[in-house]
């Protein structure tokens, strides 16, 4: 008997079968190309059914699915709201999947609570019942397990870290992204990286690109590790930021592990102990003390993991 374990993202979406021990027996993974709206739930539904039936064929048959999703999965209606996917606003996966799986349970959870599910499985949270993974790609987003259990809050939105409010006063250019994701998200740190540029005529480093050719998180990280100024700077201020936001989430729920992850983490795990070192200075003194920092295990398989994960616990 199998898991189904499907991570969708912005532009993929990935299929893999496991056993209830956690081991990955199938992987696939599919671009969405220029896909919008009913197009990529087609391209799940297809690939899913599809792959179910693999499973039948081969005498092991899915007992259940997961799915991970770039949004906010409502848990009562079954309808996903992913902002990266035109289109679906309110839309109804749960019920298009379920067409072409019949009685085998599935389940759709946030990205960011199938990361630290997946950690909790088979990454570095294992064996935790209270940790958060704090996924900085893009945007920024935070799973949290506690006593157990993924927190969704009142209306499944509970994560929504972008939008800690770390710095003041309030500027009305944090309303797109929120205050936290505004400096320190891949994106954000792209977007420091030009307001410097645009503020600082004379730099002539290695961020100044020729016009009209945009500054990457990518590139602020190669130019750091050139012993560029302007580059460091940013960094360091988004250390900063990740610091207290850690902080802050060490202060409120006294996890025994923070797990970083993402795109970002990625080039910036070095940086995991400047964090803790930030972090400090903040968060309360004992739960400081008691908490690990580390970088995710699983990486970009976080998700998929984690859409693995809760099939399981839809059987067990």
């Amino acid at each position: 008997m199998s898991l189904l374990g499907i991570d969708l993202g912005g532009t993929k979406v990935s299929f893999a079968l496991f056993d209830h021990e956690g081991n990955m027996r199938v992987r696939e993974t599919l671009p969405l190309d220029d896909r919008r709206g009913a197009e990529v739930g087609k391209l799940i539904t297809v690939n899913t059914a599809i792959k179910v039936a693999a499973a039948e064929g081969e005498d092991d048959p899915v007992e259940a699915i997961g799915i991970s999703v770039p949004g906010i999965s409502r848990r009562a209606t079954g309808t996903v709201w992913a902002p990266n996917i035109q289109g679906w606003d309110d839309y109804p996966l749960r019920k298009e999947v379920t067409t072409v799986t019949g009685n085998i349970p599935v389940i759709i959870e946030s990205d960011r609570s199938c990361y630290i599910s997946g950690e909790i499985w088979k990454g570095n949270a294992h064996g935790c019942r209270d940790a958060i993974f704090l996924a900085v790609g893009t945007g920024i987003g935070a799973g949290i397990i506690m006593n157990g259990e993924v927190m969704h809050g009142a209306h499944d939105i509970a994560g929504a870290i972008g939008w800690m409010a770390l710095s003041r006063p309030f500027r009305s250019k944090y309303t797109i992204c929120g205050n936290f994701e505004y400096f320190a998200s891949g994106e954000g740190i792209a977007r420091q990286a030009a307001e410097y540029l645009k503020k600082h005529d004379k730099y002539q480093g290695e961020l100044r690109k020729d016009p009209g050719v945009k500054v990457t998180s990518h590139d602020i990280f190669t130019a750091r590790e050139k012993g560029d100024v302007a580059a460091s700077a940013i960094i360091g201020q988004a250390v900063e930021y990740w610091g207290m936001a850690a902080a802050n989430l060490v202060s409120l729920f006294n996890p025994e592990k923070i797990i970083f992850g993402g795109g970002v983490f990625g080039p910036a795990v070095e940086l995991i102990p400047a964090i803790h070192q930030e972090a400090e200075k903040w968060a309360q003194p004992i739960s400081i003390r008691q908490v690990s920092f580390e970088p995710s295990a699983l990486g970009g398989d976080a998700g998929v993991y984690g859409a693995g994960f809760l099939a399981m616990k839809q059987i067990s």
